[in-house]
């Protein structure tokens, strides 16, 4: 790269910029498969960035590389980098780029972890050591604390009857629990079809209908991918929408 270029790890300026960055922005969209044999691509928000590039660290000051703090041989920077990965703690990674006149072109300024790094020593760069490392974009969360309140009830009210016929009817239910779902099974439907497992496009209702799973995505909102029973596509429900027989 350019004389003109800096890049900085967590605040720290490296000696060398490398000679070449990667950067690949990660797809999300999930191609599918319709009724009617055709392809459909659902477009969805961009993955997270990853960037890949070699550093060299010297271990002899050379006259191109940077030094705005002073000469440091390799090792200091590769405790930076382990601290880096072993602290489970993102960090900022900043790549600027500017003419050799000085006028500044554009930056990367963006929070990254440090996914894995491989040490490499050849010979061909005498005692300097070049650094490979994987960066991805991170992307701050946040999760919300539900407090669920159970409504206290009146023991007094309830009789000695009452409390034998609900455990009655608790044994009872537990005899009819749904079998599990698995590809090939035969189900009964009662609820709507959906274009995709993730609940989009809401189609038509379903009731007491008896078809066949052929696709799982545990997790989703809509996990089983129903069909009739020889086997044409009809679309994608919810768990409580489906039960074996």
């Amino acid at each position: 790269m350019s004389k003109g270029y800096s890049i900085f790890l967590d605040g720290i300026q490296y000696p060398i910029v490398p000679e070449s960055v990667e950067t690949t922005i990660n797809n999300q969209n999930e191609t599918i498969s319709l009724i009617n044999d055709d392809e459909v691509n659902i477009l969805r928000k961009a993955g997270l960035t990853d960037f890949t590039f070699d550093l060299m660290l010297p271990q002899v000051r050379y006259p191109f590389a940077q030094y705005p703090k002073g000469f440091k041989k390799a090792s200091y920077y590769l405790d930076k980098l382990e601290k880096l990965k072993t602290s489970k703690k993102p960090f900022i990674y900043i790549l600027t780029r500017s003419t050799p006149s000085g006028k500044l072109l554009f930056d990367t300024n963006m929070k990254v972890s440090l996914e894995d790094y491989t040490i490499k020593e050849d010979a061909s760069n005498g005692f300097d050591i070049v650094v490979t490392l994987n960066l991805k974009q991170y992307k701050s969360y946040s999760t919300k604390v539900v407090t669920v309140k159970k409504k206290t009830s009146n023991k007094k009210s309830i009789s000695k009857n009452t409390v034998k016929k609900k455990k009655t009817r608790a044994k009872t239910t537990s005899k009819k629990k749904n079998k599990k779902v698995t590809k090939g099974c035969t189900v009964i439907v009662n609820g709507r079809l959906h274009r995709d497992s993730y609940g989009e496009g809401a189609g038509q209702k379903r009731t007491n209908y008896k078809g066949k799973v052929n696709f799982i995505k545990k997790g989703r909102k809509c996990p089983y991918h129903v069909t009739t029973p020889n086997g044409g596509w009809l679309g994608w429900v919810t768990q409580s929408s489906v039960k074996v027989v």
